[in-house]
């Protein structure tokens, strides 16, 4: 099978990355489509890390590392300095959880209210990886993690922060994985013709030790998550006109994701927060089924063409 991405590299072997990395799989094949008129602005995560010392860090493209909750605004401003100079350099802020759903969150949604013409990347591995496998807001109901050890696991859902894109009606916003890159692939040559308003990715990314799991078995965690839908692959384009771009051949239950990894124990040991966890991801499975008929149904009628 081939892929239908690019064969350029933008990024050096030799990464700080663990085997096995989601986030650093995911840059790879993102910086392919980007090329190398683009900067990257990377906020305290695991990418700081990744990355390398300058000058013998792993990307092919300027890198501005910033404080953790000033990603968004730090592309903004960059964004503006090459249009002042009348350059359409493409300005990415990379993200994890935590610089995306918590300490970065203020910034994110000041630069989607006023629709910044910058890309935001969020790469979600669920947790605090960087500094010790603390949880987020992004960490799933019944996790362990370092700060929700087995004994109290995470008693909250993961915040919908495609929900909350959404909700500030930017141009462009999706969900993808390297497990399917040609999806993925698609979503940023998409976001990158998006252009003059703000577009955002949200990457599911493994990290096998802080999901306590084999290296080898990161794509096809992420593959599982897909096909359980606990994470669906999906855009939605104004805030109003969602998309589903993968539909599961067949119903897969939730517990052959969650088996896959020892995080989820406390989970697997509870068979009402199971089945809670089960109703939550077919609700929301659902949901996301009827906004896509919905946006088909106003695609289809004679008043709906301003839909594209």
């Amino acid at each position: 099978m081939r892929w239908a991405v690019p064969e350029a590299e933008f990024m050096d072997p030799g990464t700080l990355g663990c085997q096995g990395c989601g986030g650093t799989l995911s840059m790879r094949l993102v910086l392919k489509e980007l090329g190398d008129d683009a900067i990257a602005v990377l906020p305290a995560c695991c990418w700081s890390i990744i990355d390398g010392p300058w000058p013998v860090h792993a990307l092919n493209i300027p890198v501005f590392h910033t404080a953790f909750e000033t990603a968004a605004v730090v592309a903004t401003g960059i964004k503006a300095a090459k249009q002042i100079k009348g350059k359409d350099t493409t300005v990415v802020a990379w993200a994890g959880d935590g610089g995306t759903f918590d300490i970065g969150l203020q910034a994110l949604s000041g630069a989607a209210e006023r629709n910044e013409d910058i890309v935001f990347i969020c790469y979600d591995n669920e947790a605090y990886m960087n500094t010790g496998i603390q949880r987020s807001s992004a960490t799933p109901l019944g996790t362990w993690t370092t700060t929700t050890p087995d004994e109290r696991p995470e008693p909250r859902p993961k915040k919908d922060i495609m929900g909350i894109m959404a909700a500030h009606r930017i141009p462009y916003a999706a969900t993808a994985t390297v497990a399917y890159p040609d999806d993925l692939s698609r979503k940023v040559r998409t976001a990158l013709a998006a252009k003059g308003g703000m577009r955002f990715l949200h990457l599911l990314s493994a990290c096998p030790p802080g999901w306590k799991m084999a290296a080898d078995d990161a794509i096809e965690a992420m593959r599982r998550a897909v096909q359980t839908n606990v994470f669906p692959l999906y855009e939605v384009r104004d805030g109003r006109e969602y998309k589903i771009t993968h539909w599961p051949e067949a119903e897969v239950d939730v517990a052959d994701y969650f088996s896959l990894q020892g995080r989820f124990a406390p989970l697997l040991a509870d068979d009402a927060l199971l089945n809670l966890v089960r109703n939550n991801v077919r609700e929301r499975w659902w949901f996301l089924v009827e906004r896509h008929q919905q946006s088909l149904r106003k695609a289809s009628s004679p008043d709906g063409a301003h839909l594209h």
